[in-house]
């Protein structure tokens, strides 16, 4: 009995040993931190940051923080933080805005590190080198609060843009800065350890942008059913970087930030594999990671003399001033808005990941002292809870203020009533036509999407529809997994076509998406001949398509519209969507049009797409378009019907010579929903039939 009770003591002796049960400690802290400092409205990362000083070995000493197994978990959600920072990047709006980027990680490391080492020098008496390595950390930032900003959809927002581009050039330059001061402390600069670093930086470049997106893209087309293991190559791609930016002499969170970019455009941000890798994220590592900052803090060195707590204190005030300056000068050169500086602020005032390495590597160095040490483990808790306060409440106000931004007809189509059907014709060939529809919906949206399946109206109807429901099973779970809601309706009718054109009104749908019809004009087994009929009896925005490849193996989209297109009705919904696919798939536009068709598009913000434009007038040989067109291109042609304001005649036949000129390409021809004309319907011209040019 007493050898019981002394196991049982013996798992209990702080701090804990066993892994179980620090494992379910730190499930706990995940639970209920952010759920009891909800009620005073406190931010969860504080709650997490604050539960690991409790718990950490200079609080309750439950848990140490060198232990294995939250050293290891700890590192995951680090790498984690900055590998989902490169994931979700928008690398259009980055690109747009590299120039904003570059001003601002200029004055987000110039000036703090201009008023930091003056304070350390002359204030505090350290010596140059413990200085300028002091002042360097005030110029860099961990994106800590990145999950805020992500978590109310506003990291498209183009202030979070160029933190996250400044972030990266900052962190960059201290790490290298670090490396330098260690030669010089170690008596010089050593030539051989800068060419050895500059060498290292290339290769890792070239493996990390070159050679794995071409093995991703490979590996995410051969293990096309195997959705589990695209997770799994996603989480070695991570690590994999992550040691070799370690083998070069980099920090690992440089190398998962990169593999962040190079998966960038094959995992669209509203796929089912981003919805799995923010779950994992979210709910464990990224956690554990914040309670393991908080174990580093060490709250009684402030009462062992006040030395402590004046390094403490003027570290403090010099990193959160310095950040707020190169804020405020950003905010004033771009003519942001003051929410948009608090954002900027909020994002890059936060210090952990890349000052602790700094810290520790100069404190192990015999560069920096114990007082340093620990005024800079109270600097990190003091500026995540300032960073955590500032970028929830400035993301709140900038989400309050894009949802109450006046919204134009389009707009209220798009985002409050939007509702896409896709008819089902072969349930086990559906994948490009749902997941293309997945890509362009709206999340904002209330309404699901739809799968329509149509079956005869005979006595097997009932078998027949629940045959249908089984066979999309896989594809609703999928939608869910994204996060986005999805329903099957299956209707009887005696036609398909008619089943589909009463549906359509019946659910007041906005977009339809059809598959291609074949040569002689069949709807994939379902509609027949009738797909004419479904086009001129539809008032809705239709999109016909036919997929060729994996729509994230496209490099560009290649939009062929006629001429006066952006008169008509239906134009701002179908430039919305060209522009939702070329975010969501990472890839420029072309546009091939008229002119005045060119400046209408130019002139409007377009979510910061890539468009790039090309005059085509030459409608009497169409095909010429040809010539704009490349290998890996999706291309999107805007069609009309007889009696519209943009109809050409050449317009009926036009999609089957496309298919007959680009049997390889992807192809979607979009009807745009356009006022009814009386005697539209009276034509029995056939949209889609072979023809000979």
């Amino acid at each position: 009995m007493n050898d019981f009770f002394s196991d049982i003591t013996h798992e209990f002796t702080l701090p804990f040993t066993n892994p179980v049960l620090i494992f379910a400690v730190l499930l706990a802290i995940v639970l209920l931190a952010p759920i009891l400092l909800k009620r005073f409205n406190v931010p969860s990362i504080i709650g997490l940051i604050v539960a690991g000083v409790i718990v950490g070995p200079f609080g309750l000493n439950l848990i140490d923080n060198h232990h294995q197994g939250v050293s290891m978990f700890s590192t995951i959600g680090l790498l984690y933080i900055m590998f989902i920072v490169g994931l979700e990047l928008d690398l259009n709006e980055f690109i747009a805005n590299k120039n904003k980027s570059l001003v601002f990680g200029f004055f987000t490391f110039v000036i703090p590190l201009s008023i930091g080492f003056p304070v350390c020098h002359y204030l505090l008496g350290y010596d140059l080198n413990a200085s300028f390595l002091t002042a360097s950390m005030f110029a860099t930032h961990t994106l800590v609060t990145y999950p805020i900003v992500s978590r109310l959809g506003v990291a498209k927002n183009q202030a979070v843009a160029i933190t996250v581009g400044g972030t990266i050039l900052t962190d960059t330059a201290v790490l290298i800065i670090l490396a330098l001061i260690l030669s010089n402390n170690g008596g010089g600069l050593n030539i051989i350890f800068l060419l050895k670093l500059l060498i290292s930086l290339t290769l890792f470049s070239v493996i990390v942008f070159l050679f794995i997106p071409r093995i991703a893209k490979w590996f995410f087309q051969k293990a096309e059913g195997e959705k589990y293991l695209h997770y799994i190559f996603v989480l070695f791609v991570v690590f994999f970087c992550g040691f070799l930016a370690e083998l070069g002499g980099i920090e690992p969170i440089i190398g998962a930030f990169a593999a962040g970019l190079a998966l960038n455009r094959l995992i669209p941000h509203s796929s089912a594999l981003m919805n799995r890798i923010e779950f994992f994220g979210n709910s464990l590592f990224i956690p554990v990671f914040l309670i393991s900052v908080g174990m580093l803090v060490d709250v009684s060195v402030v009462f062992n003399g006040p030395t402590t707590a004046i390094v403490a204190l003027a570290l403090t005030v010099t990193a959160i001033s310095g950040k707020w300056v190169a804020a405020f000068f950003t905010q004033v050169i771009f003519k942001y808005s003051v929410t948009q500086r608090n954002i900027i602020f909020g994002l890059s005032s936060s210090h952990a990941a890349a000052t602790i390495a700094v810290i520790i590597v100069g404190y192990n160095a015999g560069i920096l002292d114990e007082y340093i040490l620990n005024g800079i483990i109270i600097l990190i808790l003091l500026t995540c809870i300032v960073a955590s306060l500032v970028t929830q409440k400035s993301a709140r106000e900038l989400a309050i203020s894009q949802e109450n931004a006046p919204l134009s007809q389009s707009d209220l189509g798009a985002f409050a009533q939007e509702k896409i059907l896709v008819p089902i014709a072969n349930p086990s060939n559906i994948g490009h036509h749902v997941e293309l529809a997945l890509l362009m919906k709206d999340k904002r949206s209330v309404n699901s999407v739809s799968l329509l399946g149509v079956v005869p109206n005979n006595e097997e109807a009932e078998k027949n529809i629940v045959s249908f429901r089984k066979q999309l099973k896989e594809f609703v779970q999928n939608a869910v997994a994204a996060e986005i809601d999805v329903d099957i309706i299956t209707t009887i009718d005696h036609n398909a076509a008619s089943g589909i054109v009463r549906t359509a009104r019946e659910l007041m749908t906005d977009i339809v998406i059809l598959g291609w019809p074949g040569k002689t004009g069949v709807l994939e087994k379902l509609l027949g001949d009738k797909v004419d009929l479904i086009i001129k009896n539809v008032d809705k925005n239709m999109f016909i398509c036919h997929i060729e490849q994996e729509l994230i193996t496209h490099k560009r989209i290649v939009v062929i519209s006629p001429p006066l297109v952006e008169r008509e009705l239906g134009f701002d919904l179908w430039l919305q969507k060209v522009v939702k696919l070329s975010q969501e798939l990472s890839i420029p536009v072309l546009h091939l049009g008229h002119p005045d068709t060119q400046a209408v598009i130019s002139a409007k913000k377009n979510g910061g797409a890539p468009f790039t434009f090309k005059p085509f007038v030459e409608w009497h040989d169409p095909l010429s378009c040809g010539d704009y067109i490349k290998e890996d291109d999706m291309i999107i042609f805007v069609s009309a019907h007889q009696g519209y304001i943009s109809y050409i005649s050449i317009l009926d036949r036009l999609p089957t010579r496309l298919e007959e000129r680009f049997p390889h390409h992807s192809r979607i021809v979009i009807y745009p929903k356009q006022r009814v004309v009386e005697g539209l319907l009276e034509s029995d011209d056939s949209l889609f039939v072979p023809s000979n040019f």
